[in-house]
């Protein structure tokens, strides 16, 4: 196929070409984006590259994140074209007839729009623990646990314990069901509340939780009384990929929080969803927390449009994303380990397998453009993704990505195994 590696050919034109990026562009670009060796699972320097501003032959591939994508000319008219009032008053129309949509779509009873799914993670939890002390069970390597600044214990007093999340994104029931509390009120022990799962799992490479592992989480919860919320940031991805409307997911779930923020292009906005009751005390939450927009129509506007026209375009992403995981697999030499089974969604991991080459090096280079890069591709590409946990890479495909662009993002990673190769070769 057009996409597999002729890799020999580039490969040797690469090394005449004598396209090697000298070691001090290297550590420059590298205090350029603050990336160092503390504990983290991806670090979150901004590259510096040439834009729209820069050189014309410079082509940016933004490979960091879902949420770099902007608001099309569609979305931008209906955010400038919505009807308003003061959402705090429950008087914006669009903002109503959003969280119908979204309730409607996840077959829950209500919905509330909010800022930012860290929020309505946050307003999740002080709604189904209610009590300071009482505890939430979530995955050791969740987006709830890791990336949200210990929210729940900092401002709603709520106790965390972890189950260790497998490769797959889901938990083992027995160790999960090991983790509930028993005997309240006895004074020693917090009271076990609630149990978080994450779909898609974002640090376990954009996996899609099975729908019987949902169903057997729900069975448990249910026969020692808790709830169940799902971090559903990306769920639609997860609806596209198992070819299922979102609420056949979400019927093993008490309430979910869904960005539209991410694949689905609307520039701010987390839906939370789940019990009219629920959603009630929900509105408290977010006051308390700052999260009452007033004339939010305008946003909710944009969040409108990503629930009715941006869900089935996500199937591109995910094509894009095993395309690119193939042409990792089809290099040559084979410098890359990737598990193509695992590439369900939008979200690549990958690792390295030649420990000369590190992934923040790896970066690095995809990152750079050089001049011998302009001669043998005809421009220059600068492809952007991160180091990530557990020694790998991430790339996360999105609205912003064309089939074009991914074809690009190969071409420069042929580009970067050559310049890998011609060193090793030269230091024998």
């Amino acid at each position: 196929m057009a996409l597999k590696t002729s890799s020999c050919r580039l490969l040797f034109k690469f090394i005449h070409l004598g396209a090697v990026a000298p070691l001090a562009a290297q550590n420059a670009l590298r205090s350029v984006l603050g990336w160092s060796s503390t504990r983290g699972y991806y670090n979150s320097g901004k590259p510096s590259y040439a834009g729209p501003g820069g050189a014309a032959h410079v082509r940016v591939v933004d490979l960091r994140s879902d949420t770099v994508t902007k608001p099309g000319p569609a979305m931008r008219q209906a955010m400038a074209e919505a009807e308003v009032g003061d959402d705090v008053m429950g008087e914006d129309p669009t903002v109503n007839e959003l969280q119908k949509i979204a309730a409607d779509m996840f077959g829950m009873e209500a919905a509330l729009f909010v800022p930012s799914g860290t929020m309505s993670n946050l307003i999740a939890v002080m709604v189904h623990c209610r009590e300071r002390g009482n505890e939430v069970i979530v995955g050791d390597l969740s987006h709830l646990h890791i990336y949200e600044q210990g929210g729940s214990a900092q401002l709603a007093g709520v106790h965390s314990t972890t189950v260790t999340t497998l490769p797959d994104g889901t938990f083992d029931l027995e160790q999960l069901e090991s983790k509930i509390r028993h005997g309240y009120p006895d004074p020693h022990y917090p009271r076990s509340r609630l149990v978080c799962v994450e779909n898609t799992h974002n640090i376990q490479g954009g996996r899609v939780l099975p729908l019987a592992f949902l169903q057997e989480v729900r069975a448990l919860a249910d026969r020692y009384g808790l709830s169940v919320h799902m971090d559903g940031a990306r769920i639609m991805n997860a609806a596209v990929a198992q070819g299922v409307p979102p609420s056949a997911i979400l019927q093993h779930t008490d309430t979910v929080s869904v960005c539209l923020s991410k694949g689905l292009g609307a520039p701010v906005g987390t839906v939370l969803a789940g019990p009219q009751d629920f959603i009630s005390r929900a509105v408290r939450c977010r006051k308390a927390l700052g999260g009452g927009m007033r004339q939010a129509g305008i946003l909710a506007a944009a969040g409108k449009l990503s629930l009715q026209n941006m869900i089935e375009r996500l199937e591109e992403d995910h094509r894009n994303a095993k395309m690119f995981a193939q042409a990792l697999l089809d290099c040559n030499p084979n410098l890359f380990a990737v598990d193509l089974a695992a590439v369900e969604t939008n979200i690549l991991r990958f690792r390295l397998q030649d420990l000369s080459l590190s992934p923040r090096e790896f970066c690095d280079r995809m990152a750079q453009v050089s001049k011998s890069e302009e001669a043998a591709l005809g421009q220059g590409i600068q492809v952007l993704m991160y180091p990530h946990f557990g020694n790998s890479v991430r790339a996360v495909w999105h609205l912003g990505i064309s089939p074009e662009d991914t074809q690009l993002a190969i071409q420069k990673m042929q580009f970067v195994v050559s310049q890998h190769v011609m060193e090793n070769i030269r230091a024998q």
